[in-house]
This record gives structure tokens, C-alpha cells and sequence, in this order.
């Protein structure tokens, strides 16, 4: 199938290193990210797991989930955790998915639909199985990142990410190229002026008509 911007996330129930799950019962009230890796022992799939683990606390502080899916049996998820620990020192403490059949790599059109599960696989074979899916507490897709094997993923980005959506979800504003949280927003032009003048009484500016920058909302 094909996952798009703004619909809801698909649903399934999965085994994980932290027992049986169901994805939108798991999410509940919070955010949630979701990111693949091709297979386990894998060495920059090991660098990014290590990394999340290091940022947890950053997702726990807003309000956000982590869960990792590897498209090998949850068995070897539990012997790849120690080589992440060991070689990236951070233990991963969030749950990993085992997905050996493929079934979610597919629902989330992380891989070719005519691929198969089980058995030897190659580079070839898992070459998309590289997501980053971002995920609203109403089980919406919010965003959505695709990277090669060869590329390991900016999870630092994903943070960032999270911030600006978080903040569009609240105060519905926009953020403009490079935006850091504490940096200046743009208006969305969906907001009249007279309404902008009544959101935001210390004031704005007006570049163009269509580029108004006000400081961020708290």
C-alpha cells in the first residue's frame, strides 16, 4: 500500500523485545516515531540504534515514542542489542519490532511488495527498508523520511522535526528553512491579518504579503 501525509498510520499487531504490541494501542496519547532497519548486525543500522538510545530522553521529553523494526526475528533482535551496547556504549531501551516476514515492511511500503521474507537477503533486497515514520497522537502520518543503506540517518533532524511539527500542531504556525526551536515563525497566509494583529498583539513582520515572521509562540 501507499502511506501518505495526513492519513491514518496503518494499525497491526506485532512481537517486540517488550512482549506483544498493538501499534495504535502502544502510541495512546503520545507521538510516535517508527524507524526501519534492513537487517540486524548490520553496521550503520548499529550506529543509528545505539544513538536513539542515547536520545530517548529528548522523545520522552516530548511526549514522543520510539520503536525500531528490523526485518528478523525478535530472537535476534536480543542478541543484537549487546553488540549495539557494547560497540556504541548506550543500551537500547525501547522496543524493537521483529517484522522476519516482512508483513510490516510492506503495510508501510518500506520495501518491494513482490520481496520475500526469510532466508538469506542481500543489500539488494532490503535496499528501502531505511523509514522514518512520524506518527500524531491521533495515529496520523505527520512526516515521513527515506535514506539509503549507504546513508545513516540524522536523527538530530528527526528531533527537530518533531519540534516543528509539535509546535505547528499547537500554535499553527509555520517554520521557516533551518528553523532551531526558540527561532522566529512564519504566519501560515491562512491567517488573515486582522487575526494575526488579535494572535499577536506584541506584533509581527511583514516581509511580503505572504511572509510574516513573529517570534515563537511559548
Amino acid at each position: 500500500m501507499t502511506i501518505r501525509l495526513g492519513e491514518d498510520a496503518p494499525d497491526f499487531t506485532a512481537e517486540t523485545t517488550e512482549g506483544t504490541i498493538r501499534f495504535h494501542e502502544w502510541i495512546g496519547d503520545h507521538w510516535a516515531i517508527l524507524f526501519s532497519h534492513p537487517k540486524d548486525f548490520t553496521p550503520v543500522c548499529t550506529t543509528e540504534l545505539g544513538y536513539m538510545a542515547r536520545l530517548k530522553p529528548e522523545f520522552d521529553r516530548r511526549n514522543t515514542r520510539i520503536i525500531g523494526l528490523s526485518i528478523d526475528p525478535v530472537s535476534d533482535h536480543r542478541n543484537w542489542v549487546k553488540d549495539i551496547e557494547e560497540t556504541q556504549g548506550a543500551a537500547v531501551n525501547y522496543p524493537l519490532i521483529g517484522d522476519a516476514d516482512l508483513t510490516i515492511a510492506k503495510l508501510y511500503d518500506m520495501i518491494h511488495p513482490n520481496a520475500s521474507g526469510g532466508g538469506p537477503r542481500t543489500a539488494v533486497d532490503n535496499a528501502t527498508v531505511r523509514s522514518v515514520f512520524i506518527i500524531g497522537p491521533d495515529k496520523k502520518v505527520k512526516a515521513m523520511l527515506v535514506y539509503p543503506m549507504s546513508a545513516g540517518r540524522n536523527f538530530d533532524e528527526v528531533l527537530r522535526l518533531l519540534d516543528a511539527l509539535q509546535l505547528n500542531a499547537k500554535h499553527a504556525v509555520a517554520t521557516p528553512v533551518n528553523w532551531k526551536p526558540g527561532d522566529d515563525v512564519i504566519i501560515p497566509t491562512s491567517v488573515s491579518d486582522d487575526a494575526a494583529k488579535a494572535k499577536y498583539p506584541q506584533g509581527f513582520k511583514t516581509l511580503k504579503p505572504y511572509l510574516r515572521v513573529v517570534e515563537q509562540p511559548k
